[in-house]
């Protein structure tokens, strides 16, 4: 059996008193964490939550989210985790697609959720405590009130990002999580009591939910959360609280590497930095190991995938650029579109099968029959192997554009734009071509105080890559369109109507 909520029960009993959740000042124990976490689950039946139910989490990096997320496992209940900034209409659509029945809404959003909960005929918690200390108070702690999950069973509905359509709800099963946790924790992070976890990215996405909050959970380590990422808050809170792992999508390391408090700031704690969300560009990485003096592991993972597929293992040789190899139980192929299977350098589609695989989309047996053939779940993601057995990806799938029929994967474009001194960050797109059908297209961030025309940026590019890669198009913009972990949005990006 593996019980998702046994992760905490575990700690709590190893680990009562060391301190398992910061936030600034506020620093809740093992066995604080544990007694709030019960004391919810014996709320739960009074507001009609029964075994088997889904209880929606939409909360920010604050300790209710834990409190709320093994307090509803405790009750037997499927958690749905939310972002905080969904508008009603969003709401509505989570709320009404998993079918959940209650909802735990931080109170400065909690207008937008109180409207989607009632279109939806859920109910609404009102959170305006970090800790739920008000709604939490004159509770008694009880016992998980439901028998213990069996291994497939749903512990989490953890609703994908919609870029073929709408959300849909992938059903991450107890086993596969608390079996990915305890792997990263050991395994990747090599983490224990004495490891402060940075716990920076949303608890609500698959990243920070896994890697950071449940993977410093089954260490004992002490997550110390920031409700929402600014990289020189980031830099102060690494420093005040001696953070030895630090976790982030590609965009964190490149803010904080070009944040003015980069010079000063005290990062000698340090001992790992993770990269996953996206691919992190190779100047960035060399860029930060130089500054921070911190080794930064790549990995790969999707919702789907519990997240984690692969990684560079902090036991073997690390290849920058490279995803890694597969983490143990999980296997990985790359195919073409027959579902063949590729030899090394070839690029295909990458396919993983193993204990971190959903168990299906949640009442869509149509999405899951598309997304899963015997066991291999398609991620969409282009990659190629080398003869280590090491995996690269090159795109997504949906990404890659067609120009005059070559193919020009974005990825390798912006990684040459990051090689320019004056670029931050840069997002290549294919847009509508009447003779080529797609033309490359670039927008481009500078960094604070630099300079660059987009002609300089054109040119630049067209020295280094083929005549057919180069972006035609380029615009510099003061920011780009990021999802909530800080991850790029190619899908968002428009050009201007008039490019220069």
């Amino acid at each position: 059996m593996a019980d998702l909520s046994s992760v905490l029960a575990q700690a709590a009993a190893e680990h009562g008193n060391r301190p398992a959740v910061r936030l600034d000042s506020l620093v809740l124990s093992y066995a604080e964490l544990r007694d709030a976490a019960a004391r919810l689950t014996s709320l739960l039946p009074s507001l009609g939550i029964e075994p088997g139910d889904r209880v929606a989490v939409m909360l920010p990096n604050v300790p209710a989210f834990p409190i709320a997320f093994y307090g509803a496992l405790g009750a037997g209940a499927v958690v749905v985790p939310m972002n905080p900034l969904l508008k009603s209409r969003e709401v509505s659509y989570y709320l009404s697609d998993s079918g959940a029945k209650l909802l735990f809404a931080w109170h400065a959003t909690a207008g937008e959720a109180a409207k989607g909960a009632a279109e939806a005929g859920a109910r609404v918690v009102e959170v305006h405590e970090p800790d739920l200390a008000d709604l939490l108070a004159g509770l008694a702690p009880v016992p998980a009130t439901a028998p213990l999950a069996a291994d497939d069973d749903d512990a989490v509905l953890l609703y994908t990002s919609g870029t073929t359509g709408r959300p849909k709800g992938a059903e991450l099963t107890h086993a596969g999580l608390a079996r990915n946790a305890r792997l990263t924790a050991i395994t990747l992070l090599q983490a224990g009591p004495a490891d402060v976890v940075m716990g920076c990215l949303p608890l609500f996405h698959v990243f920070g939910l896994t890697c950071a909050m449940n993977a410093a959970i089954a260490a004992g380590s002490t997550l110390t959360l920031i409700p929402r990422f600014d990289p020189a808050r980031a830099l102060q809170v690494i420093g005040r609280d001696k953070v030895t792992i630090f976790e982030g999508v590609p965009t964190m390391y490149a803010a904080m590497l070009h944040d003015p408090a980069a010079r000063s700031a005290d990062v000698s704690s340090l001992r790992v930095c993770i990269s996953g969300g996206a691919a992190l560009p190779v100047e960035i990485m060399r860029g930060f190991e130089q500054a921070f003096g911190c080794m930064i592991l790549e990995g790969y993972g999707l919702s789907e995938t519990s997240p984690v597929a692969s990684f560079n293992h902090p036991d073997k040789v690390r290849k920058p650029g490279s995803i890694g190899t597969p983490v143990e139980g999980v296997q990985m192929r790359v195919i073409n579109d027959d579902g063949g299977e590729l030899p090394a350098s070839q690029i295909g589609e990458i396919v993983i099968r193993g204990h971190n695989v959903m168990k299906g989309y949640w009442r869509n047996p149509q999405a899951t029959a598309e997304a899963i053939t015997d066991g291999w779940f398609r991620t969409g993601d282009l990659a190629r192997i080398d003869d280590d057995g090491y995996f690269y990806i090159v795109d997504r799938k949906k990404d890659l554009i067609i120009r005059g029929g070559f193919n020009v994967y974005p990825r390798e474009v912006e990684e040459v734009l990051y090689e320019h001194p004056a670029v931050a960050e840069a997002a290549v797109i294919g847009i509508p071509h009447a003779d080529l059908g797609e033309e490359v297209a670039a927008a481009v961030k500078l960094k604070p105080g630099t300079t660059a025309s987009p002609a300089e940026l054109r040119a630049f590019v067209r020295d280094r890559v083929a005549p057919y890669k180069y972006p035609r198009d380029v615009w510099i913009v003061a920011d780009l369109p990021k999802g909530p972990t800080g991850k790029i949005l190619r899908r968002a990006v428009q050009p201007p109507q008039h490019i220069p």
